[in-house]
């Protein structure tokens, strides 16, 4: 389990600085060289864990590790076969295209073995009028108009409702992040 002083920080922490002096001139089978070959180990196992540790900013049309990690299965302990552990968080940006006209349009997210284990973290969509140059979030309600936009995703498709023509907005992007356990 990582040092959750590292994680909680999740920036590269400082490292200890060497002189390349003192360096040269330990002998290689002293146990001062040893010392600082464990130390250098550890500063550079710190770096790996806070960099591995990080969220992202790549959204890709890929499932990618995004870096965040989520709390262990509370079902798990040391009785279970499985391990308890931190579960890692994959993203997907699905470019889902133009936006329906008063009915429902399905795009696959091709996620790989969505099941009963997957839990969605975070489904979310923003959609652009390239022409009026206006953006929306979606889902979203217009409380003056009664207009929906609603978005939902199942084991194969990202869908999206609409009750009204949304068809100008012809570019919209949906993120899905998720874990597996």
């Amino acid at each position: 389990m990582p040092d959750p002083n590292i994680i909680a920080n999740a920036l590269i922490p400082t490292t200890d600085v060497y002189d390349v002096d003192v360096i040269y001139s330990l002998d290689v089978q002293s146990q001062d060289f040893k010392e600082f070959l464990v130390r250098l180990r550890q500063s550079t196992n710190n770096i790996a864990i806070a960099v591995n540790y990080r969220d992202a900013g790549f959204y890709v049309e890929e499932v990618f590790n995004c870096g965040q990690q989520f709390f262990a299965n509370k079902t798990l302990s040391s009785n279970t076969r499985q391990t308890p552990s931190l579960r890692s968080v994959y993203r997907k940006v699905v470019d889902f295209g133009p936006l329906p006209n008063n009915s429902l349009k399905q795009v696959p997210h091709n996620i790989p073995n969505i099941d009963a284990d997957v839990t969605f973290t975070r489904i979310y969509a923003t959609a652009s009028d390239p022409n009026l140059l206006l953006y929306i979030p979606i889902p979203v309600t217009f409380v003056a108009s009664g207009h929906i936009v609603d978005l939902q995703v199942d084991a194969t498709n990202v869908n999206i409702t609409t009750n009204w023509n949304a068809s100008n907005y012809t570019r919209t992007l949906v993120i899905l992040e998720y874990f597996k356990g």
